[in-house]
């Protein structure tokens, strides 16, 4: 899975819309959007924010690992 399908059903899993996302991690909507359809990598900001929003590794939210709750 690439990080950003997972970018997507985590945020689908938690309930939140594109918009709500991008105002908790205070980026443009736009730039969140590009995210999520691949089309520009988040920056290392952003990665630790997702992970901490949802509560899984940045391992795991990057496709490094399957297990949500560890770093390598």
């Amino acid at each position: 899975m690439t990080y950003f399908e997972r970018m997507i059903a985590l945020r689908k899993q938690h309930g939140y819309s594109q918009q709500r996302v991008s105002e908790i991690l205070h980026i443009a909507s736009r730039s969140y959007q590009y995210y999520e359809y691949g089309q520009r990598e988040p920056t290392v900001s952003v990665i630790i924010a997702l992970a901490e929003l949802y509560g899984v590794s940045t391992d795991y939210l990057l496709g490094v690992s399957d297990d949500p709750r560890r770093d390598l």
